[in-house]
């Protein structure tokens, strides 16, 4: 199957709420985490306002319907990495790897330093996948204010601490 990554329009939002909940499906394989399979998504303009203000980019097959997205963020001199959502039916064939590189070949474009996000801990789709792509997991003196700031919101949102971490790619 041939998927195209592209920079995500504006037409493409109404499609990705769908994405997101259907990726959400793998934390039913976590007892303590299944809860987040049904759990509220941002709706179709929260996605519009993304793909407007921020960089996002879509997978799609050939058909040029998403069935994957990342949203990012300048801040700094580094790329904040918000979300990767790969469909259920999707998973498993590297579309997530092809949109992280598309992510590092933008901040590498924009002369950034890194690339940084928050993930679950020891989920194989999660830090293990980043870990593999050459991030580093960091420990609390290295995580700076910005991520000490997103993990706590993180836990204010009921996202359990001690199951989340903060990793960086250096470029």
């Amino acid at each position: 199957m041939t998927i195209n990554i592209r920079r995500a329009r504006v037409s493409d939002a109404n499609a990705l709420p769908a994405i997101e909940t259907s990726a959400a499906r793998l934390f039913l394989r976590d007892p303590q985490l299944a809860w987040l399979a049904e759990a509220p998504v941002l709706d179709a303009e929260g996605h519009r306002r993304n793909i407007q203000r921020l960089p996002v980019w879509v997978a799609c097959p050939a058909e040029d319907q998403p069935c994957a997205f990342l949203c990012a963020e300048p801040l700094g001199h580094e790329l904040h990495i918000w979300e990767i959502s790969v469909a259920s039916d999707y998973q498993g064939q590297g579309i997530g790897k092809a949109l992280l590189q598309a992510a590092i070949e933008h901040a590498r474009q924009q002369r950034l330093k890194a690339l940084t996000l928050t993930t679950f801990r020891q989920l194989p789709w999660n830090e293990p996948f980043y870990q593999r792509q050459g991030f580093i997991t960091l420990d609390a003196g290295q995580l700076g204010t910005r991520l000490e700031q997103v993990l706590l919101d993180e836990q204010q949102h009921g996202l359990p601490a001690l199951r989340r971490c903060a990793m960086r790619l250096l470029l």
